[in-house]
């Protein structure tokens, strides 16, 4: 998938004795967005941006060591060693000599053939790396002009991170020229490093530069037009994210010296054998006790709540990452911490005057947001009619931001069918959800509409669940409500390939999320439902929708149910 932007100009900070101007360049190929103020609190901004290029440049994946030199001599000695294990006689021997040779010398033409082209990558990966660090990011943040907020997003190079560092218009003095809505802004390593120049006894200007739209010639040579191909991976672990937030968690509240405390030990020791995880323990009416694997080490957080009201311990994994929370300790004035379960993914929350950061992390480094976290999979799923679509999108643009109750009540659609319809709006890329806030706001993450073609199947087991349906492979499928408002879904599902008969189970709660599930399959065996449900789940529950949709609702709100104009918005 390739994104293509237009900058007039790059960004950049000017500096003088008694003032800081910090000026964005926008892409000039999306709708006029800019933002013209006067920071007021210096260094929280200064630290708060700091840390959303952590995330950018975070890339914890395993790097191997480099065995070149040694495969290199190996194949030098692999005709010597051969000969050695398969030489029986003399005459084996005679005939073997000229085949060595010729093979000595095909790989020699091999290498020297290859050698220009071998050195040339290896000097550009490390010149690019060292030198250009910015070659390296995938996607420049992407920022929304609100009318309540600015807020920065950005995704790791390893597809495990997500930051969002949002600020409230309290922030900025002199507020001059806005216009709302959402660009991508030219970001660079040089521009992090005048960053830190920003200090409390100069003054800070914020400016995303509204110069370079009322420039009609796009002849101009200060305009640069960089195209980056980014993988669909990329563009879907960020659409997850949303997902993710909306599933139930146990909330902690953490002081800014309980993340200090993490990091510092993180700091000081070194894992060298599994488990490598951070052990959350909560009981109720106790502080919080977080046990790092596999030392043993126990830290107590006297400080702490948490909203647990059962004894209940979560393990999350990938625990490295946290430090990209550090710089944030000394301006942060608490944390809020919502952890999915264990191998789930979890979210952090910092703090700051009139700001939040929020670090969105997968269940661990390796399991990237993409490929093994289908979370959109566990939110309702019914059909929406497109008059309700357009409803509740045009109801969130005239409002920016507001919470699903918010637009029920503007639209007269039932509250399952808003999160519907804006579920599909967040895997289109146009709504977000704001998890420090607890409303959905509006977000156009590229210029261009997102290739839904490409992005339809987020994952193997949805492809496969929509083959099971189409085969007709899910029968004896029984619906139940439940005293709480949700649903048990049970039937029987056969594989793809239709020897075995699996049985299948899906709790759905009072908003029709998935709460739990049950298959006797492969995949649920490994993974239950970390990696969400499998495709037997998935093929049941797109069987039960109609059942599902018949059944009394506990929302009071009308729904709209004209059978001839609803569209799926899977």
């Amino acid at each position: 998938m390739r994104f293509q932007y237009r900058y007039f100009g790059h960004s950049g900070v000017q500096h003088t004795a008694n003032s800081t101007a910090l000026q964005f360049a926008p892409d000039t190929l999306r709708a006029p967005v800019h933002f013209v103020a006067e920071v007021n609190r210096h260094l929280p901004f200064r630290e708060g941006m700091s840390a959303l290029h952590d995330v950018v440049v975070g890339d914890l994946r395993f790097q191997p060591r480099d065995k070149s030199a040694y495969l290199e001599w190996l194949a030098g000695q692999e005709g010597d060693l051969l000969a050695q294990y398969m030489a029986r006689s003399d005459e084996l021997k005679a005939q073997m000599a000229p085949i060595r040779t010729e093979l000595d010398e095909l790989r020699k033409r091999k290498q020297e053939v290859l050698k220009p082209f071998m050195g040339a990558q290896k000097r550009y990966f490390d010149h690019i790396y060292k030198v250009n660090r910015e070659a390296w990011f995938v996607l420049d943040p992407v920022i929304t002009v609100h009318p309540d907020r600015v807020f920065f997003e950005c995704f790791s190079q390893d597809e495990s991170s997500y930051g969002m560092f949002s600020c409230s218009h309290e922030v900025f003095d002199r507020v001059s020229d806005h216009a709302f809505g959402t660009t991508n802004v030219d970001y660079s390593e040089s521009l992090y490093d005048e960053f830190q120049k920003i200090r409390d006894y100069k003054s800070t200007r914020l400016s995303i530069d509204p110069g370079g739209f009322q420039v009609q010639s796009g002849n101009d040579p200060a305009f640069h037009e960089p195209k980056i191909d980014v993988p669909d991976s990329w563009v879907r672990g960020f659409l997850q994210v949303s997902s993710a937030m909306l599933l139930p968690a146990q909330r902690l509240q953490l002081h800014p010296m309980d993340i200090h405390n993490i990091c510092l030990v993180l700091r000081r020791r070194k894992e060298r054998v599994g488990p490598r995880s951070l052990r959350f323990i909560l009981r109720p009416g106790q502080p919080v006790r977080i046990l790092f694997e596999p030392w043993g080490h126990e830290l107590v957080c006297p400080r702490s709540t948490h909203s647990a009201t059962s004894d209940i311990d979560i393990r999350v994994w990938g625990r490295r990452r946290l430090l990209q929370l550090e710089r944030l300790v000394p301006v942060a004035q608490g944390f809020t911490v919502h952890l999915l379960g264990t191998g789930m993914p979890s979210f952090w929350v910092a703090q700051l005057p009139d700001m939040e950061f929020t670090l969105g992390l997968s269940g661990w480094t390796a399991n990237d947001w993409a490929r093994n976290g289908h979370f959109e999979l566990l939110q309702p799923r019914h059909t929406v009619d497109q008059d309700s679509l357009l409803r509740v999108f045009a109801a969130l643009g005239e409002r920016w931001r507001a919470t699903t109750a918010e637009l029920a009540a503007a639209t007269g659609l039932s509250s399952l069918t808003v999160d519907a319809a804006l579920g599909g709006y967040v895997q289109a890329g146009r709504v977000v959800y704001d998890l420090a806030h607890g409303v959905w706001r509006l977000r156009e993450l590229s210029r261009e509409p997102l290739p839904m073609d490409k992005l339809r199947y987020s994952s193997p087991q949805e492809e496969a669940a929509a083959e099971l349906v189409k085969a007709g492979r899910v029968n004896n499928v029984k619906t139940q409500a439940r005293p709480d408002g949700g649903m048990t879904l049970s039937g029987k599902c056969k594989g793809t390939s239709g020897q075995r008969e699996y049985l299948v189970s899906l709790q759905l709660n009072a908003e029709q999320r998935v709460d739990n599930g049950d298959c006797q399959c492969d995949h649920f065996f490994r993974h239950h439902m970390r990696q969400g449900p499998c495709e037997h789940m998935l093929a049941l529950r797109l069987t039960a929708a109609p059942a599902v949709a018949a059944l009394p609702s506990n929302t009071t709100t009308p729904t709209t149910t004209d059978p001839e104009r609803t569209a799926r918005i899977d």
